[in-house]
């Protein structure tokens, strides 16, 4: 079976919806690893398509900041401002929705899915002394996890960590990861809404676990329209200028 990763939609529907085209058929199952809302300027919608979908899905910590379920405290002051405006737009539907978004980390088809890390769903891991926890202690010999909205991850054999940079060609393309038996995997689709590793395209996963491949994808996007849709929500300008820099 092959299994589509999502992750970090934050609210950008064409972002979605560009990479859900690109990949028609190619996938007969959806896992997502939350946040689903907030930055971006279509929360409802995104949500909308995200159920439709009928994934296997945690909440992130913007999902659980908008629906009230944990303060802004934590918040810059620009991501306040959005997860306040979020709050504001959401229908009773995606609020409901968004409410109820179970915490990870959750297990399905020989698979983890975490929002963070396996011990904290807030927690960055972006270096391999933070990943250890997840790829030691995970149930499962490979964990997806977000969060970061960096694309890539982390492998474990025989004490041993290595770190997964993968970089696809320019357009909608993939590169692939064979996973080698014997090992654990601790991998991050990336982010469809808001791409943090200098690629501003959307970014995703689909796993082949039949043929033990994992394909990390990017996917171009018209971003000047979603941008243009932030500056006419009133949505903080360095979240406008962020999408287009893919940082």
């Amino acid at each position: 079976m092959r299994f589509l990763i999502l992750s970090d939609i934050h609210a950008n529907v064409t972002a979605l919806d560009a990479s859900l085209a690109a990949v028609q058929g190619r996938w007969e199952r959806v896992f997502c690893l939350g946040d689903l809302v907030d930055y971006g300027p279509d929360p409802n919608e995104v949500t909308e398509r995200v159920k439709a979908l009928d994934p296997v899905i945690i909440r992130g910590n913007h999902d659980k900041a908008v629906a009230g379920i944990t303060g802004l405290e934590d918040f810059n002051p620009v991501a306040q401002i959005a997860a306040q405006w979020t709050r504001q737009q959401l229908r009773p539907e995606t609020l409901a929705y968004i409410s109820q978004l179970p915490v990870g980390p959750t297990s399905a088809e020989n698979v983890t899915l975490i929002h963070g890390s396996f011990h904290d769903e807030d927690e960055y891991v972006f270096v391999p002394g933070q990943a250890m926890g997840g790829l030691l202690d995970s149930p499962t010999e490979i964990t997806f996890f977000g969060h970061t909205h960096y694309q890539g991850g982390f492998s474990y054999r025989a004490g041993h960590i290595g770190v997964i940079q993968l970089k696809p060609e320019p357009g909608p393309n993939f590169a692939a990861l064979r996973l080698e038996p014997g090992t654990r995997y601790l991998l991050n689709p990336g982010s469809i809404g808001q791409p943090r590793d200098g690629d501003p395209r959307a970014a995703f996963a689909i796993a082949d676990l039949d043929h033990s491949v994992v394909e990390f994808w990017r996917v171009p996007y018209d971003i000047a329209a979603v941008q243009g849709r932030m500056r006419d929500a009133g949505l903080p300008f360095p979240l406008v200028e962020r999408i287009g820099a893919g940082r």
